[in-house]
């Protein structure tokens, strides 16, 4: 009996597969959620049945759908109705005024927050903005900017809604900054980690339930705007299992997700860190879940006496002395209940001690499969990377020197930024190497601005940093981000790449990523994402096919009027923040007069004003 045909057939593109057996194809058919045959127009059209779908690639390059190795998107999406970002805006004075007017438009008691994403180097100006600007900018309406892991500035507002312009309260690990009369400023530091800031922002309000489902839905959007189909969260502060999974728990079991999550749980308190997964371990297991939402072991915090925080403001910290002891206990533990595990480690001094750990736990316990991470590794040494190799660890990468690479040369100099990290002798030595971006805090969630430093070596301020040893292939970039971050969830059998029986997860591109000029790397994003053998996202050509989204919540929410990654600029957002204010209104008064209500003229069927 013959097949049913396939539910889709992609045609006419030219399509990296990431599979060495077929490295490039024209076409792809799915079916029942993914790839059955990869290969010729000819030979793929040739499966089609009466039910199969079909789309013209028109020639454009298809890539396996992206997967961040290390991100914080459950958390990020929580917050992501919330927050006005700067990830990509090029000038200063334009992220001013969309913070003057996202401050006009925030009800009480809401703040405006810009948290993470951007650097002062990414703007023409080419410096901080100042407190007196943001103060001018927002007179009365809480602002809260994050800048790096290493300061935060408050307006006037903000201070008087925490009671930090009276008496502050004493951080032992920051500074609340005070000026030559002793009156708090509005700058807060990070001395010598980032709690100062993070339980200052802990205090701002949380939007309300039906929000927090929205954006998590416009984040996952943003993402498959951007070509990512699939994510892995590493947990993160403030990111308390199971409560603050409730909602992308909710979202997933609605069957609204459109990025596949693999997660991590991250240890909150210090001190408790042993008793949090010895009862985890009762609770869950690796794998619990299914292909779209699934927990996969612990980290990035295991214990908070490892915690080695970069901020390249600030001399490197020296962990405790006793550090191992508490670290030994978990890692055993986790081993003995076969969990893999990632820790947070900035410096090869960390990493060689947390290896030191490892490796005594191996010869009782062997971490053999175990696909246990060392996240960020900025500075490792060869040696450290032979060992990991060694043990059956990973290495997951993210584009953090993008937006700090300045700030690391002025403090060690230009001949060791060269090897931050050593890309290309992680993966002469063998050890399993993914991409990813460690948003939302510091850098950016958009793949294409780490595929810019991937390949080039450049901040996003366009400084260099690498010489030609340390720099990757355009398609050797592509590779990290897909067959490279799948070991990472223990997926490569799944994902990764576009081959009959994978996931079928695709991206077809904006641009060419393989041949496009290096200055146009960070503007390409997705016109067309599938998900699951089905499209979540379509754009321009492609447009016909977007299954949509609400819009954003509630109705002063910062993407409602910026959208996302400013790749575009911010003088293109801000025009079609405009027409949709003209089609909104125009929605308004027609609803009022019409005789045939919401779904008339302007209604369901009628794409003539879209944007």
């Amino acid at each position: 009996m013959k097949a049913p045909g396939p539910d889709l057939i992609l045609f006419g593109g030219k399509i990296t597969t990431c599979d060495r057996r077929v490295s490039e194809a024209s076409a792809v058919a799915i079916q029942d959620g993914r790839f059955r045959a990869v290969g010729s127009d000819h030979d793929v059209m040739a499966l089609s049945g009466p039910g199969t779908s079909k789309i013209d690639l028109t020639g454009r390059r298809v890539v396996p759908g992206l997967n961040d190795s290390h991100t914080h998107v459950i958390r990020g999406g929580l917050t992501y109705n919330s927050e006005l970002r700067w990830d990509g805006c090029r000038s200063l004075a334009e992220a001013l005024e969309m913070l003057r007017e996202q401050a006009a438009r925030t009800p009480a008691p809401q703040w405006v927050r810009v948290i993470g994403g951007w650097s002062e180097f990414q703007f023409a100006e080419k410096r901080m903005p100042t407190l007196a600007e943001i103060n001018e900018a927002a007179p009365d309406t809480p602002v809260f900017v994050l800048h790096l892991y290493a300061r935060a500035l408050l307006n006037r507002a903000a201070l008087r809604a925490l009671g930090y312009d009276d008496a502050p309260p004493a951080f032992d690990r920051g500074i609340v900054q005070r000026d030559e009369r002793g009156r708090v400023t509005g700058m807060l530091v990070a001395k010598p980690s980032a709690l100062v800031l993070y339980a200052t922002l802990a205090k701002a309000p949380k939007l309300a339930e039906a929000d927090q489902v929205n954006g998590t839905r416009q984040f996952m959007r943003e993402l498959n705007r951007l070509g990512v189909t699939s994510a892995i969260d590493a947990g993160g502060g403030g990111q308390s299992f199971p409560d603050d999974y409730r909602i992308i728990r909710r979202v997933h079991e609605e069957r609204l997700s459109t990025v596949r999550i693999a997660y991590n749980l991250f240890a909150q308190q210090a001190g408790s860190e042993y008793a949090d997964y010895e009862r985890w371990v009762d609770m869950t297991r690796p794998g619990d879940g299914d292909a779209m939402l699934k927990m996969i072991g612990a980290g990035e915090n295991l214990v908070w006496t490892a915690a080695d925080f970069e901020n390249f403001l600030e001399p490197r910290p020296t962990l405790v002395d006793d550090m191992e002891s508490s670290l030994r206990r978990i890692v055993t533990l986790l081993a003995t209940r076969r969990w893999p595990w990632r820790i947070h480690a900035t410096y090869e001094e960390s990493i060689r001690r947390f290896l030191d750990v490892f490796e005594e736990v191996n010869r009782t316990v062997p971490l053999d499969g175990l696909h246990w991470i060392i996240d960020h590794a900025e500075t490792i040494s060869d040696r450290s990377i032979e060992r990991i190799a060694r043990l059956g660890g990973g290495i997951a990468v993210q584009h953090r020197m993008a937006f700090q690479g300045e700030y690391f040369i002025e403090r060690y100099g230009r001949d060791a930024v060269k090897r931050t990290p050593p890309l290309r002798r992680m993966l002469e030595l063998g050890a399993p190497v993914g991409m990813g971006t460690d948003a939302t805090r510091v850098a950016s969630y958009n793949p294409w601005v780490a595929m810019y430093w991937l390949t080039t070596g450049r901040t996003i301020g366009g400084t260099p940093m690498y010489g030609d040893d340390n720099l990757l292939e355009r398609e050797e970039a592509l590779r990290l981000w897909t067959t490279g971050s799948a070991w990472f969830s223990s997926d490569e059998h799944d994902k990764g790449k576009i081959a009959p029986g994978m996931l079928a997860d695709l991206a077809v591109l904006s641009r060419d990523f393989l041949s496009v000029p290096d200055d146009e790397i960070q503007s390409i994003e997705s016109d067309l994402t599938v998900v699951d053998g089905r499209v979540v996202f379509a754009q321009g050509v492609f447009e016909t096919h977007d299954p949509g989204a609400p819009p954003p919540s509630p109705d002063w929410a910062p993407p409602k009027h910026y959208g996302g990654y400013q790749a575009q600029g911010v003088a293109n957002v801000r025009a079609r923040s405009a027409i949709e204010r003209i089609v909104d209104h125009a929605h308004a008064l027609f609803e009022r007069s019409a005789p045939h209500g919401p779904t008339g003229f302007f209604g369901n069927g009628c794409d003539c004003f879209a944007i």
